[in-house]
């Protein structure tokens, strides 16, 4: 009976172990090396080049992600929701930037802000600015792609949340989204937990055994989500630029213009990456024949659509909220791509 009992939970681990980036990235080598036995020195390297480039700005952002998550940093963002309410969209759209929240993260600490009364635009400048940017992925985007792409991604952050936050604002003034919760309580999308708005930052975390110990948790934890899939991330731009002839790429997302920065928007949405794969894949695609404005469109637009995140939303608010958030996502997106493609 205790053999049968087993053998369910072991075939069960063994295939979450089969889904892990780890093992998706060995079994793409594995193929280059079985399918083009020529090809698999060069993938390798370019592979171990690329991430090893990037290894610096991965150890700057573990420990300043832990540095924040261990004074308890985040908890400041709470303080952006107080006063006028032009004065907190300006404020929610540059901390969305800031704040070191995961697309889980932020949605039950969205949930607690709307049920206390705070006001829709600003938490949308929120919402949409913060799964655009913060410090970890400003760096890998450096790393991946410049610092003119990377800064370039943080201004159209902060310029979608207040792109979102002032649309939101004109709306309710001709009475939409009055009441825009559902009434069920939100759950978070990938369990983390929720973000008290009511502790105080301690900046010398070290004083505390406990943020001690949170920081050293959060560096490992942290250390290894961002080097999993970074792997990954570069075995698939070592097999796109090997493998995908450059003229496909171009002509579906390389030259001037408003469509292949639409189509890279669109394309984005549904085809999410989270933002330590993307940068990686796009200076792969950018090789191969694609735009400027479509990679940063693509980007954009795939930050906003998180799978997990459009869940949780959903069951957040209401279809009209929801329906406003993708088309603003969308629409900025777009304008993103352009005005970057312009400059």
């Amino acid at each position: 009976m205790a053999e049968l009992t087993q053998q369910p939970h072991t075939v069960k681990m063994l295939r979450r172990w089969l889904k892990t980036p780890w093992t998706l990235s060995v079994a793409l080598l594995a193929a280059v090396a079985i399918l083009d036995p020529g090809n698999f020195r060069s993938v390798l390297e370019f592979t171990l080049a690329a991430l090893g480039s990037t290894a610096r700005y991965i150890l700057f952002a573990v420990l300043l992600l832990a540095y924040l998550k261990a004074t308890g940093a985040e908890t400041m963002v709470a303080r952006a929701f107080e006063g006028r309410e032009t004065r907190m969209i300006f404020l929610a759209a540059l901390f969305g930037g800031l704040a070191p929240f995961c697309s889980c993260e932020v949605i039950p600490f969205i949930a607690g802000l709307l049920s206390l009364g705070a006001p829709l635009s600003a938490v949308m400048a929120f919402w949409l600015s913060s799964p655009l940017i913060d410090p970890p992925t400003l760096l890998i985007t450096a790393g991946a792609l410049g610092w003119p792409f990377a800064i370039g991604k943080a201004v159209a952050a902060v310029a979608l949340g207040l792109f979102g936050g002032f649309a939101i604002k004109l709306l309710r003034g001709q009475g939409v989204f009055a009441s825009p919760l559902r009434h069920q309580k939100p759950r978070s999308c990938c369990g983390c937990g929720s973000t008290s708005t009511d502790a105080r930052p301690n900046w010398s975390f070290w004083t505390e055994a406990e943020r001690r110990a949170n920081f050293r948790r959060e560096f490992v934890s942290n250390g290894l989500f961002l080097l999993k899939w970074l792997a990954l991330a570069y075995v698939l731009e070592s097999v796109l630029v090997h493998y995908v002839p450059a003229g496909v790429i171009a002509g579906l997302v390389g030259g001037d213009g408003v469509l292949p920065i639409a189509v890279a928007a669109l394309v984005g949405m549904p085809a999410y990456l989270n933002s330590y794969v993307a940068p990686p894949l796009l200076a792969g695609l950018m090789e191969q024949g694609m735009s400027a404005g479509a990679a940063m469109a693509f980007m954009v637009a795939g930050a906003v659509s998180s799978i997990p995140a459009m869940a949780a939303v959903w069951s957040l608010v209401k279809p009209k909220v929801f329906a406003a958030y993708l088309g603003l996502g969308v629409s900025g997106a777009i304008l993103s791509g352009i005005l970057f493609q312009l400059i």
